[in-house]
């Protein structure tokens, strides 16, 4: 018998410190349908069959009823949609252009020869914590560290790194559903957003003219088959990296120092041996993803799903975080243990929406944390579950209180 109010649960504020009981439940009924709510998939051969079906379309247009998403962003950026809202073909030509810039084959070493730099970036605001003997890590070290990283890989100059961070904040804060409730947090959100948008456009437009060895650079003046993006389409693309980039990169890091504190043997192995970090970094995404649900799912004709016909044009979630633990896929899937093998976690999706930039995200989380457990003397949580945000899709806590005896 489906509980009547799962679908609430999952997105109830009540909820958030750990949900995972809830999506324990939430796997007992594979297909969920309350009323006229979405479809929520829960098994991890299920959702990881969808990523990859061409049935099921990222494109809102594609909704019979769009209806209201209370688990979704806000979108009123007033530029088009980034390739993750599209299908092929624009998704492919898009995401192709993007990925010359950002990895194989045309820029094969971009993320790996930027170690050095994000080093030194969460050194430095380590190093700005003083004789502090407490601190909160996601004011002070998870969320400037991702701002900062992109800023670099766009091409923003250094002295317009501030600008940069201060128009995100709002944008950000913006993101959960206690703030897109008040009316001056949205004007200061959307004040923002054109603010970011003017101060990208004059860059892409200096880039255009004279190209730097960065990634506006690249968006601008591909040479490729696909020709360049257009300046709309370039904003878009940044504004991607900048909103999903950041997001996900702060709860992970954030997400992974309160599993390390709470699993202080693998604090100690990864203050002792930071190459672990690559394996922590795996597990964490899949026992604590950043990301815990993809709401913006349609499908194009009905399909079946265990029994269950999912008519053409409705709204499907896939839980992603409820696939992770998934005891058909994971043994012991509640247990925190990076030595596991064979992690082919949900954390990053998969399939042609899988995350673009995977490959930035790990190496940020493996060089911060390795550098925490490093340089705190003593860590330990002052508040255990510490305050969550209200975002049911994008999870982590709002504030991380650290106690610790000094730095190393």
């Amino acid at each position: 018998m489906t509980h009547p109010s799962m679908l609430r649960r999952i997105t109830d504020f009540a909820n958030r410190a750990n949900p995972y009981p809830v999506y324990e439940e939430l796997r007992k009924t594979p297909v969920l349908h309350e009323e006229d709510g979405p479809f929520v998939i829960s098994s991890y051969y299920d959702i990881e069959a969808l990523l990859h079906d061409p049935r099921i379309s990222s494109d809102a247009v594609n909704l019979v009823d769009p209806g209201e998403d209370e688990v979704s962003g806000p979108e009123a950026t007033g530029l088009p949609p980034s390739f993750i809202r599209l299908d092929p073909p624009e998704h492919d030509r898009l995401r192709r252009i993007a990925n010359s810039s950002f990895g194989p084959p045309h820029r094969p070493r971009r993320i790996e020869n930027m170690r050095g730099e994000l080093a030194e970036i969460v050194s430095g605001l380590i190093d700005g914590l003083g004789d502090a003997r407490e601190i909160d890590l996601v004011d002070q070290v998870a969320y400037p560290f991702p701002v900062t990283v992109i800023c670099r890989l766009l091409g923003v100059p250094r002295e317009d790194e501030p600008r940069f961070r201060a128009w995100v904040d709002p944008i950000v804060a913006g993101l959960d559903p206690d703030t897109r409730t008040s009316a001056d947090s949205e004007r200061t959100a959307q004040e923002a957003r054109l603010q970011l948008g003017m101060y990208l456009n004059g860059l892409v437009e200096q880039r255009a003219k004279e190209p730097r060895d960065d990634m506006l650079s690249d968006l601008v003046n591909s040479q490729g088959p696909d020709g360049a993006m257009t300046t709309m389409e370039v904003l878009s693309t940044s504004v991607l990296l900048l909103i999903a980039g950041h997001e996900t990169t702060v709860n992970l890091i954030t997400n992974g120092m309160l599993t390390l504190l709470r699993h202080p043997e693998y604090l100690r192995r990864l203050r002792e041996d930071p190459g672990l970090s690559p394996k922590i970094v795996e597990e964490l995404l899949r026992y604590e993803p950043p990301v815990q649900l993809l709401p913006q799912r349609t499908c194009i004709t009905d399909i079946e799903v265990r029994g269950v016909t999912i008519p053409k044009g409705s709204r499907i979630w896939l839980a992603l975080a409820a696939g992770n633990r998934d005891p058909e896929r994971f043994q012991d899937p509640d247990r925190f243990d990076p030595d596991r093998g064979d992690l082919q976690h949900l954390g990053f999706g998969s399939g042609i929406h899988s995350c673009f930039g995977a490959p930035l995200a790990r190496l940020e989380a493996q060089i911060a944390l390795s550098e925490l457990a490093r340089r705190l003397e003593n860590p330990r949580l002052v508040e255990d579950p510490p305050p969550y945000r209200q975002n049911a899709v994008l999870r982590g806590p709002r504030h991380l209180k650290i106690a610790f005896d000094g730095l190393r």
